[in-house]
């Protein structure tokens, strides 16, 4: 019994134009889109950016071993972050990911950071953050195992960048459960101390981010100094405190209502 040749198309044929012409198909149209974000300038720029950021983390003890991450927001659905299982110091541009804000992996070599769900709700929930920072600062940490508010009107620095600090429950980092233990604040409060955790703090860039995170570490350890002494504290005159929330507005952070707050305590 003889074989049935399979006849293909010539080359310049109707069919073989028409599959030419329809481009390429929409998964790989995708994946090209992907890569060409993950590798364009901004990107270069921004993972660079990360890696100066956690570098200064490492040196300032802000984080050990491989804690900590660092995210960046690149498009209207894609994030920049810190890799799983990576100290900060050694953090190259070539080990940073990309994920959705699903948390779906888009590019990157290494698996991407165990807590970016943490990230996805403040980018979810917070338009005008673009950058987000996570780690353990020794002093923000013991407020998060003591679950002690921090004093507030006595530095206008922290008035200006960090307002009343939020203070949120514990749940297993990681966890679904735990980013959303940030969901009430995220909105009003640039910085969150994490029960039991740590911190994370939101800005327009990741320098910013950052930036908040040493005011809020420096301003507890000054007022641990503070305390100790056994002095009473010195308030900032409630008079001067509209001042520093008008200046905190103008520079485009929540309105977290702290100063108006705390002036009745002061």
């Amino acid at each position: 019994m003889s074989s049935v040749p399979v006849t293909k198309p010539l080359p310049n044929s109707a069919s073989s134009r028409a599959r030419r012409s329809a481009g390429p198909a929409p998964a790989a149209d995708r994946a090209s889109a992907v890569l060409r974000l993950y590798n364009s300038p901004e990107a270069r720029r921004v993972k660079e950016e990360i890696c100066h950021a956690g570098r200064k983390l490492w040196l300032r003890a802000f984080v050990d071993g491989n804690g900590g991450n660092i995210s960046h927001r690149i498009g209207p659905n894609a994030v920049l972050c810190t890799p799983t299982l990576v100290s900060k110091y050694d953090l190259t541009p070539a080990d940073i990911c990309m994920v959705d804000l699903d948390g779906n992996q888009l590019a990157g070599t290494r698996p991407a950071t165990s807590e970016m769900l943490l990230h996805l709700e403040i980018y979810k929930d917070v338009p005008q953050a673009k950058a987000a920072v996570h780690c353990h600062p020794p002093y923000t940490t013991a407020h998060a195992i003591t679950g002690v508010e921090p004093d507030g009107l006595l530095l206008p620095e922290y008035e200006m960048l960090i307002g009343r600090v939020a203070m949120a429950p514990y749940e297993s980092p990681g966890t679904l459960e735990f980013a959303r233990t940030i969901k009430p604040y995220a909105a009003q409060h640039n910085a969150i101390i994490l029960g039991n955790h740590g911190v994370i703090c939101w800005g327009e860039t990741v320098t910013w981010a950052e930036w908040q995170v040493e005011v809020l570490e420096s301003y507890l350890q000054v007022l641990a100094i503070a305390k100790a002494s056994g002095r009473p504290l010195r308030h900032i005159p409630a008079a001067k405190a509209g001042d520093l929330r008008a200046r905190r507005l103008a520079m485009g952070f929540p309105d977290n209502g702290s100063s108006k707050a705390r002036n009745r305590k002061a």
